[in-house]
């Protein structure tokens, strides 16, 4: 575990692995949703809104090596030499809209699949400083062919699987609409296991009708799991989006997501979590003119990560003090 946080953090393991400062850079390779598309809905889930978290170098009408070169231009200036992971993330990158189907595949679809998901990795990969991929996806549109290709590209490079799982409660996922199940995320993760390939998934904390022992039972079921990363982020009500009506007319169905409070559910989360997990973030920043709730005063992502050690070195806390293994 670092010596600086009081949890496993993704940039000290990054350090450990490469030596050295590296990058994700955001792409929108220009895929599509399951859940957008009519394959499983067409209304998305309902706190989503792709603009909140989309970088101003990420346009699918660019080609991806341009995007990589747009986000290299931008934060090469602020670091010394550095290399660089391409960050799918807009979407569902493991989902090919042409093939109109997500799991199972038949012969001919998944073959279109995996060859549209090569041109689009080979091209990241021919960027130069690009050493690896970061691939952000659901957990009901993953299967062998994709794995078996990613497998390949992890053989000479850093991959990494990312599913949003959000939540481990099917009343929840079913609420906001995710159009998946926990069991279909366990499944995933255990099948992109199965072939040694690095495992992430995402979590929101107040999602809505969950209480505090809700967001604990999430740290024990995936302390439990083989996944080697986990991001968290805080419940956010995004104008624009079907969440704003619903809190709109109901506020009392989010838990309270203030800072304080929320610097105090996730530590303690932390402190149950399993230690050998990695984990990339605690929180997440919209655009301070779309977000309605909550308020943090436009404090950024590492402000918070420290607000979260001191409270943690304050009360004795680290990753995994509690855990069950």
């Amino acid at each position: 575990m670092s010596n600086a946080l009081q949890w496993n953090d993704y940039s000290s393991y990054i350090r450990r692995t490469f030596g050295e400062r590296v990058q994700k850079i955001s792409v929108n390779a220009g895929f599509t949703c399951p859940n957008r598309d009519g394959k499983i809905s067409t209304d998305g889930c309902i706190y989503c809104t792709n603009k909140s978290f989309s970088p101003f170098y990420c346009n699918s009408d660019d080609s991806i090596a341009m995007q990589l070169q747009k986000g290299i231009d931008f934060f090469s200036p602020k670091y010394s030499a550095q290399k660089y992971l391409a960050y799918f993330q807009s979407y569902t990158n493991t989902y090919v809209p042409s093939c109109s189907t997500c799991r199972p595949l038949s012969v001919a679809e998944g073959s279109a699949t995996i060859n549209i998901l090569r041109k689009k990795f080979d091209e990241a990969l021919s960027v130069d400083g690009v050493i690896g991929l970061v691939v952000s996806t659901r957990p009901d549109c993953i299967d062998d062919d994709i794995l078996k290709l990613l497998a390949d590209y992890a053989a000479n490079n850093y991959v990494e699987i990312e599913y949003g799982l959000e939540s481990t409660q099917n009343s929840t996922l079913e609420f906001i609409n995710r159009g998946h199940t926990y069991e279909q995320a366990v499944e995933a993760v255990d099948l992109t296991h199965k072939y040694g390939i690095m495992c992430g998934l995402h979590l929101i904390i107040g999602l809505p009708y969950e209480t505090e022992d809700d967001f604990y039972a999430h740290a024990e079921k995936i302390s439990h799991l083989p996944i080697s990363t986990l991001k968290l982020h805080q419940m956010q009500v995004l104008k624009g989006t079907r969440l704003e009506k619903l809190y709109a007319e109901n506020p009392s169905m989010l838990d309270d997501m203030s800072l304080e409070n929320y610097v105090r559910i996730v530590a303690n989360f932390i402190d149950i979590l399993n230690p050998e997990i990695i984990v990339e973030r605690l929180t997440s920043e919209s655009p301070r003119d779309m977000l309605l709730y909550p308020d943090w005063g436009g404090r950024k992502n590492f402000e918070v990560t420290h607000i979260v050690d001191a409270y943690m070195k304050r009360n004795g806390m680290f990753q995994g003090r509690v855990y069950k293994g």
